[in-house]
C-alpha cells in the first residue's frame, strides 16, 4: 500500500524542490488546474512514459487526483511502484483539498 502525504508536508516539499508531483487526472482536468508544478501521467500512460518522466526510481514522487473518491492517484502509484519507484506516496486529499485550502494552483 502507497504510502500517504498531508498536504501541509506536501506544500513544504513542493517549496524545497524535493518531490516531483503526478496529476493523474485526464488532461483535460490537467489543463483546467494542477498543483504547481505537476507533471501530467495518467495510468494508462504509465509504463510507456514513466522512464522519460521520471528518470530516477528513487526520486521522492506524489501522486494526486481529485479527492478520496477517486482512485487514479492510488492506480498510477501502484504502477509507479510495480515498475521500480521506490518513493511514492499519494496526497489522497487530492486537489480539491489543495484549492479549499487557499493553496495556488496553475494552469
Amino acid at each position: 500500500m502507497t504510502a500517504l502525504i498531508a498536504r501541509d508536508e506536501l506544500a513544504r516539499e513542493l517549496e524545497t524542490g524535493s518531490v516531483t508531483v503526478i496529476d493523474a487526472l485526464p488532461a483535460e482536468y490537467y489543463a483546467k488546474g494542477h498543483l504547481p508544478g505537476a507533471l501530467n501521467l495518467v495510468e494508462a500512460d504509465v509504463e510507456a512514459k514513466a522512464s522519460q518522466l521520471l528518470p530516477n526510481k528513487d526520486a521522492a514522487i506524489v501522486t494526486y487526483c481529485s479527492n478520496p473518491a477517486c482512485a487514479n492517484s492510488t492506480q498510477v502509484a501502484a504502477k509507479l511502484e510495480a515498475l521500480g519507484y521506490t518513493n511514492v506516496r499519494k496526497y489522497r486529499e487530492g486537489i480539491q483539498d489543495w484549492t479549499e485550502a487557499g493553496f495556488p494552483v496553475e494552469r
